[in-house]
């Protein structure tokens, strides 16, 4: 088992497959590069979808928010 460990933000990666930091939960390399790396990585990053377009954002995750709250209106 390969496992690696990003010393920026603590994501996790096992035999290749990202896991969310805190949660454990399964990710995605590019939308943990949308949502966190483009934004705070530094060369220290390993993510080898750092600077890629694309994944989730932060403009993706709060047009679902406020589409929320207009559907519960």
């Amino acid at each position: 088992m390969d496992t690696k460990e990003c010393p920026k933000c603590g994501a996790i990666w096992i035999d290749g497959q990202h896991y969310w930091a805190g949660t454990g939960k399964i990710g995605n390399d590019l939308d943990l590069a949308g949502l966190v790396c483009n934004k705070f990585g530094d060369e220290t990053c390993i993510n080898s979808s750092m600077g890629m377009e694309g994944g989730v954002t932060w403009e993706d995750r709060w047009t679902s928010i406020q589409k929320a709250i207009d559907d519960s209106k």
